[in-house]
Parts: structure tokens; C-alpha cells; sequence
């Protein structure tokens, strides 16, 4: 029996050791210390040069995810270098192409923050002005997008005019402008069908005032002359009408805003000179 026993106690003493033996192998494989904290394991720091050339060569391949990556732990790694700035600039660029508009806007926020007098601000102003406009959805929906993206490319044009890139950010402008005024010629025309006509004057001025380049111009003077003459405001329709055929004569808007008068015994004149006085082209 005593033998048994003692047997026995070896045979635990045994597993037991057999155990830990492969408990403490499988914690070092795993990098996991059983008698104290893990061990982290620390990042190897790379020259901020080698992490940007890095970085630009994943964009020539259009990696532009591994290269955010890679421009991340340069500014991780070396937040003060020489590389910093340009690290930046790339982020924002990296985030438009990858089509994360949202984020090249805050990237190029945050840039304009830091270097607001940087060589490279007009880049950074037309990306993110450019950004905004990416995003801009049909005249149904809201415009702020639209909004926001005039008034980037606006500060743009205005601030920097012999920029490279203010030619493409007045052509972009253009649309934007365009995108508002059909938004406001939108609800202008619901306005007008549901016989709420100062709410529709309202609307169409406003194209006419603020947005006289847009495709939108002729239809909006023409429906002023609807809108005014169901008011029974002659001088106001007459004095549109005229305006309408002042800036565009041959337009098909002012041969239908003529015949509306026509029906009424009118003619297009200047009656109310004050009225568009600032609207006159020429």
C-alpha cells in the first residue's frame, strides 16, 4: 500500500511539472510573462526622410491607405522634423484621392491651422474647396455643401488671383453658383404653383441679384414677370420683362415673358428703373 501511494505522489509531482514546463514555453512563444506585465514591444523608430519617400512611392502605386499609414508614423515618430509639414499636406492629398472627402476637409483644416502663411496654402484651399464640391448632391437637397464649397474657392480666387489654381476653381465656382440658384428656382416654382407669389418673387430676385451668371438667369426674370403680373403688380412685371429683354433678346424666356404681356395690353418697359437697376448689364 505504501508503495502504491508514494507511487502515485511521483506520477502527480511528474504531470505537474510536465505542465508548467509547457505553460512557461507557450509564454514565451506568445511574449506573455507569467510573472509580471507584458512585454511591449517597442516601435522601431525610421528617419522621417526614408517614411516620406516611403509614403510618396505607395501614392505613385495609388496605395494611398499604406501611405496614410506610413505618413501617420511619421508624425508619430518625428513630429517636430522638417518632414512634418509635408507629411500633412500629403494626408490631405492622400484622403482626396482616396475620394474621403470629409477627412481631406479636416486634414486641410488642420494644416491651415499650423501654417496658415505656407506656400503651399492655395494647394491646400483648392483641395478642400474641391472636396466640398465632390459631395454636392441635386438641387433637392440641401446646399450647404454647395455653400461651403463657393466660399472656400471664393477666399481662393479672391486672395490668391495669380494661383495655378484658380482657374479650375472658378469654373468650379460656377456650377456651385449654378447648384444654388437651381435650389432656389426649385422652391421658387413651388412657390408659384401653390399661388404663394411673394414667396416666389422673393425666390426668383434672388437668383436674379446674386446669381446673375448662372443658366438659371432667363427663366427666373420671366418668372418674376408671372409672378408680379398675378399680383397684379403691372409696373414690376413690365419693368422685369424689359430687363429680360435687355440682357437677353433672343432668349426663347423673353418671347414667352412679351406674349404674357402681349395678352394683357403691355409691353416690356423700364417703368420701375429702381427695381433691377443694379440687375442692367450694360
Amino acid at each position: 500500500m505504501t508503495f502504491y501511494v508514494v507511487g502515485n505522489s511521483v506520477s502527480k509531482i511528474f504531470r505537474l511539472i510536465i505542465l508548467l514546463t509547457a505553460i512557461l514555453s507557450l509564454s514565451a512563444c506568445s511574449g506573455f510573462n507569467l510573472f509580471g506585465p507584458p512585454k511591449i514591444k517597442e516601435e522601431v523608430i525610421i528617419p522621417p526622410e526614408t517614411l516620406y519617400q516611403s509614403a510618396l512611392d505607395d501614392m505613385d502605386r495609388q496605395y494611398y491607405q499604406t501611405a496614410l499609414k506610413t505618413l501617420e508614423k511619421l508624425e508619430r515618430q518625428h513630429p517636430f522634423s522638417d518632414y512634418s509639414e509635408k507629411s500633412k499636406l500629403m494626408t490631405v492629398y492622400a484622403n482626396f484621392r482616396m475620394g474621403k472627402y470629409p477627412e481631406a476637409i479636416m486634414a486641410a483644416d488642420r494644416y491651415l491651422a499650423l501654417y496658415p502663411s505656407s506656400k503651399e496654402v492655395p494647394y491646400i484651399l483648392y483641395l478642400k474647396g474641391t472636396s466640398y464640391y465632390a459631395q454636392i448632391k441635386d438641387i433637392t437637397r440641401d446646399q450647404q455643401l454647395s455653400q461651403d464649397a463657393i466660399d472656400t474657392l471664393q477666399l481662393l480666387v479672391n486672395t490668391y488671383p495669380n494661383s495655378k489654381y484658380t482657374d479650375d476653381a472658378r469654373e468650379s465656382l460656377r456650377t456651385a453658383y449654378d447648384q444654388i440658384a437651381g435650389k432656389e428656382m426649385s422652391v421658387g416654382r413651388y412657390y408659384l404653383g401653390n399661388g404663394q407669389y411673394s414667396a416666389a418673387i422673393n425666390r426668383f430676385r434672388t437668383v436674379v441679384q446674386k446669381h446673375q451668371t448662372s443658366t438659371h438667369i432667363e427663366e427666373a426674370l420671366f418668372r418674376l414677370v408671372e409672378s408680379y403680373l398675378a399680383l397684379g403688380l403691372v409696373n414690376e412685371a413690365r419693368t422685369s420683362a424689359a430687363v429680360l429683354g435687355h440682357n437677353y433678346a433672343s432668349s426663347t424666356w423673353y418671347q414667352s415673358a412679351y406674349s404674357l404681356l402681349q395678352k394683357q395690353g403691355l409691353t416690356p418697359e423700364f417703368v420701375n428703373k429702381d427695381l433691377f437697376e443694379s440687375d442692367v448689364n450694360g
